[in-house]
């Protein structure tokens, strides 16, 4: 079954950016180190990055994340999602209007000017797709930046919830969670390592 993962890191305070987050800041001030987790060398990080990119179906981001992964100082062959791992899931960008062009043109691009539901249907249909051809459940993951995925969680398009809490408080910056429809979760995974708490939620 394909699931609609939400995945992202938040600090103490929860931001999941810091302060002055732009185009050439993407994680803003201090933000870098809410991902220290995700190039650790410690062995349960490394097998948290490895299981969730080998399940990943389909990636769903929004559009000022995708300006910023995809500009000058963004992705490259080394750093970006699933980088260093087994293959890369294509991925479904949810914006007003397309680029007029691509930088990373080795991946897979799909932009959607329709809404996050079209972004996360277009995205499950690419994961089940793949799931038939691999023989294997594969998940629609939902990374970011944080608006789309507080987006996707008050319109109820989430099943499973995974966060990584950063040991830090970065005072401001882009708040994870802001108003929205109350929504009950379920424990069903807590894991703590040297940089970071892993901590996975289901969405009744």
């Amino acid at each position: 079954m394909t699931r609609i993962i939400a995945d992202i890191s938040v600090s103490l305070d929860g931001f999941v950016t810091g302060p002055d987050p732009g185009p050439h800041n993407g994680l803003g001030t201090g933000g870098e180190a809410l991902h220290t987790w995700a190039f650790s060398d410690d062995p349960e990080d490394r097998r948290i990055v490895r299981e969730a990119t080998a399940r990943s179906g389909a990636v769903v981001l929004g559009r000022r994340l995708f300006d910023v992964v995809d500009g000058p100082g963004g992705w490259d062959d080394t750093i970006g999602y699933g980088a260093a791992e087994v293959g890369k899931p294509p991925f479904v960008v949810v914006t007003g209007s397309a680029p007029e062009s691509v930088r990373l043109t080795g991946l897979d691009w799909t932009f959607v000017t329709t809404g996050l539901p079209d972004a996360v249907a277009a995205a499950r249909e690419r994961a089940e797709a793949a799931s038939a051809a691999g023989g294997k459940d594969l998940d629609v993951v939902v990374m970011g930046g944080g608006v789309t995925v507080g987006s996707a969680l008050h319109a109820g398009l989430v099943d499973v919830l995974s966060l990584h809490l950063a040991p830090v408080i970065l005072g401001s910056g882009t708040p994870l969670f802001v108003g929205g429809p109350p929504r009950t979760l379920v424990q069903r995974g807590a894991n703590a390592t040297s940089t970071a708490t892993h901590l996975t939620y289901e969405i009744l």
